[in-house]
């Protein structure tokens, strides 16, 4: 790939760096204790659990699809965790059950988009309504159980870690972010993941199996979407079966503005990162200068037209290659 292709995602990914800082900044002179401690432990506890459901969607998007079944993947396993859990059964088990289920769900919408040639768009959605009516069926509509108060206070914004003063989901969101990034830049899987989404016609040639790659690649984002479900389990300390809705927008929203190319072969997850920090950063200040939900969903719905639009026009990455 040429090195304007490899300078361009890496301006792009500092801007929104800069924009995730500046947003700091005006918050800071305009709302009284935005930057306070507790806030900003409050901004990078939200702001992690938004980085763990948005890896997925990085490798999917990069891979040249989407997947609009995170949300349903986020709901099913937190109330699938509290309702295990509320019965009895031992948490690490339950864990492992739910990351199971969500894998089977993920490889299936990667099997089928790719297997099928059906759009994952269209995939991905259709799966996910299946999963979340199949939860409603479980429940009645009416989903019990809670969180170990481990997982609670493993996300709980009061918690911190030894001497860092956050709970442990924040450093534990850093060190996933190398093992992310490592992974994308230094191994086979993350080369493929590239090459598949950079020209799918050529990736074949090169021994790639794209059936394989679309069906790895979707059981991942699965798993991070049901980690991020339990996650949120904790977070909130009961279950409900629609708290994955705003991650549908937001980690497309995330993975855009960090830079991704929505036609796929660009991106990576220091982009994500930063899109997730100035998605939280646009969030907390609205929410500080007390503007309503519908307000703030329109804003950012305008700040992710405006990126996919000029995104949107640029040549694919194998045009550049």
């Amino acid at each position: 790939m040429s090195q304007t292709w490899f300078q361009s995602t890496n301006a792009r990914v500092a801007g929104a760096f800069a924009v995730a800082a500046a947003l700091q900044i005006v918050g800071t002179l305009l709302i009284p204790g935005y930057s306070a401690p507790f806030a900003i432990r409050a901004l990078l506890v939200i702001a992690s659990l938004l980085a763990v459901a948005s890896i997925g969607q990085t490798l999917v998007v990069i891979l040249g699809g989407i997947d609009l079944s995170i949300p349903f993947i986020i709901g099913f396993a937190n109330v699938v965790a509290a309702q295990l859990y509320g019965a009895g059964w031992n948490f690490a088990l339950v864990c492992v059950i739910v990351g199971v289920l969500a894998v089977l769900i993920g490889a299936l919408n990667g099997l089928i988009s790719r297997g099928l040639d059906i759009h994952p768009l269209i995939v991905t959605l259709g799966v996910g309504m299946i999963v979340q009516g199949a939860v409603l069926l479980w429940t009645g509509g009416f989903p019990s159980g809670s969180a170990p108060a481990a997982v609670s206070a493993f996300v709980s914004i009061g918690g911190s870690v030894g001497p860092l003063p956050v709970p442990a989901l924040v450093p534990c969101v850093a060190v996933l972010t190398l093992l992310v990034a490592l992974v994308l830049a230094r191994t086979a899987y993350g080369r493929r993941l590239y090459a598949l989404g950079s020209n799918p016609g050529a990736a074949p040639l090169a021994l790639i199996d794209p059936v394989r790659m679309w069906t790895v690649t979707y059981a991942a984002s699965a798993f991070f979407a049901a980690a991020a479900g339990v996650l949120l389990l904790g977070f909130t300390g009961s279950a409900y079966g629609d708290v994955g809705q705003p991650y549908l927008f937001q980690t497309i929203a995330a993975v855009v503005v960090g830079g991704a190319a929505l036609v796929g072969g660009r991106g990576n997850y220091f982009g994500t990162i930063a899109g997730v920090l100035v998605l939280t950063e646009i969030n907390t200040l609205l929410i500080g200068l007390g503007f309503r939900p519908s307000t703030m969903q329109a804003a950012l719905g305008l700040v992710i037209v405006l990126l996919v639009s000029l995104y949107g026009r640029e040549r694919h990455v194998s045009a550049t290659i």
